[in-house]
């Protein structure tokens, strides 16, 4: 059974967000029709260009009253005030204090909403240093969903009840880090035949497990410890080293160093579980990472995910040894 996170379902992402935004952007969100509110993905900020919504994978423009508009010129356009106010509020009037996470292009706020940050760079060298004049804003609206992964666990598991090494893929916002997150909550938890697991999850764009002044704000399993904002490859030797864990969850591989990682932690008895993207398996293969994971048989699963059904369909999952279709139809 699906239910909703209990942030989500008590006070929904109005209560939770609407006091970080501008008084009049906060009254035009407070009228956002039902239908809308209920399935809102994101909230879209750029300085001159009209307020929009994402809502079930479509986008709407805002009028000053509020209203669903659709002619851009009738939209009510976001100014530069508009949004300095909400980084004031986000930041608790303190830039500095979130000047580690706009290096990195986002900020995460209590509940584990994550809001990304465009603008100029500003270079140390060859890295980041901070993001200034900032100009657009784009806020991502967190529903952890308890229970999505209940359809993938019995693919995921061998016939002891033991995890298997899964790569998750999927396109962009195809419900990846929701399905892994509930996995991670699964084996931490123990799920039917499954025994409760150690588990570390290496967060580095601090969505699995949303982390907000380093506590969790999503349910990740009782069992479980986060690396957040910890980059990939240096979070899992770090965990392999002092955390001692069962299953290691991280999202979004795709570098030559998160290969040798996640080598080290099969060669140390470690679970990984992980996701990238990708469309489906003749798309990964054809990518020389994912190719040397499939050569060499690194996962034992490979879970992909679409929309033929709906956002976060389960498209089909392949055994990783020998190539098999374990599901061949989409499931939802």
């Amino acid at each position: 059974m699906i239910i909703e996170n209990e942030i989500n379902k008590r006070y929904g992402w109005k209560e939770s967000l609407l006091d970080f935004m501008p008084i009049n952007i906060r009254a035009m969100l407070d009228k956002i029709p039902s239908e809308l509110s209920d399935k809102m993905e994101e909230i879209r900020m750029r300085v001159n260009k009209p307020l929009m919504l994402i809502s079930a994978n479509r986008d709407y423009m805002l009028d000053e009253a509020g209203h669903i508009c659709r002619d851009p010129k009738q939209a009510y356009k976001v100014s530069k005030l508009d949004i300095d106010k909400t980084l004031q509020f986000m930041s608790e009037y303190s830039l500095y204090a979130i000047e580690e996470e706009l290096r990195n292009g986002y900020i995460t706020l209590a509940g584990g909403y994550r809001v990304g940050v465009v603008g100029k760079a500003v270079m140390a060298g060859s890295a980041i240093r901070t993001i200034k004049y900032i100009s657009g804003l784009n806020v991502r609206i967190s529903r952890e969903l308890i229970g999505v992964a209940d359809r993938v666990m019995r693919f995921i598991i061998d016939d002891d009840a033991k995890p298997l090494h899964t790569l998750v893929v999927s396109p962009p916002q195809c419900g990846k880090t929701t399905l892994l997150r509930d996995i991670a909550r699964q084996f931490s938890d123990g799920c039917g035949a499954c025994i409760p697991r150690k588990v570390v999850i290496v967060d580095e764009r601090s969505e699995l497990a949303g982390s907000y002044m380093g506590i969790a704000q999503n349910d990740v399993g009782i069992r479980t410890d986060v690396l957040d904002a910890c980059p990939k490859a240096a979070g899992i030797m770090m965990a392999i080293r002092a955390m001692s864990p069962d299953v290691i969850v991280t999202d979004e591989i795709g570098r030559q160093e998160d290969v040798y990682a996640i080598e080290e932690a099969l060669n140390s008895g470690i679970i990984v579980v992980a996701s990238a993207h990708g469309k489906d398996m003749n798309d990964i293969s054809n990518r020389p990472i994912f190719k040397q994971l499939m050569d060499k048989r690194i996962f034992q699963r490979y879970v992909i995910l679409g929309r033929s059904l709906g956002t976060g369909t389960v498209e089909s999952v392949y055994d990783g040894y020998n190539g098999n279709v374990l599901l061949a139809k989409p499931m939802r």
